[in-house]
């Protein structure tokens, strides 16, 4: 029965995630005809920095979410170290979570950074594009942004979903 269910689970997952990447493909097009309007209108240089943003956007949102998720495991198995664990484990641990958080401060920064680059994109955008192009370029940015952290909270929880399945079928004879 439980396996039952973890299958269903699974299944859920996966049909939601096949929505998220057509939303993806679909904003991805948006994106291009996006892109096409920029580069009409915008002078070279302003249409370069427009599109250095919207590359190093889906590269710093994609680092932060791995770094969180990466850190999140390390977070987790130092809960589950006791009496048992040998000291080595838990020094090794301790690194990597050391590491993890100052990677992920990094990002943080990175983050940080890109959010006034987006300022200045917006600015320069705004010299050029009617209100609602604007408008339609931030919600693109918007969108993007939560269809990664989709597809990356959905590609978590079909992975332990998937991991819980097969621990489970491994323990019954």
């Amino acid at each position: 029965e439980l396996i039952s269910s973890l299958r269903s689970k699974l299944q859920t997952l996966w049909e939601e995630r096949e929505l998220v990447l057509s939303e993806a493909r679909e904003c991805a097009e948006r994106g291009e005809e996006l892109e096409a309007m920029v580069q009409d209108v915008c002078k070279p240089n302003e249409f370069e920095r427009y599109m250095m943003f919207i590359g190093d956007l889906e590269k710093v949102v994609s680092l932060l979410l791995c770094l969180s998720s990466r850190l999140a495991r390390v977070q987790n198995a130092m809960r589950r170290i006791d009496g048992n664990t040998d000291a080595e484990e838990k020094q090794s641990l301790n690194e990597r979570h050391k590491l993890l958080s100052r990677q992920r401060e990094d990002a943080k920064d990175l983050k940080e950074n890109l959010d006034r680059r987006e300022r200045v994109v917006s600015g320069i955008l705004a010299k050029y594009l009617t209100d609602q192009q604007l408008q339609d370029y931030r919600h693109f940015v918007q969108v993007k942004t939560f269809l990664l952290i989709e597809q990356k909270d959905l590609e978590e929880q079909i992975k332990f979903f998937e991991e819980q399945l097969e621990n489970l079928e491994k323990s019954i004879p």
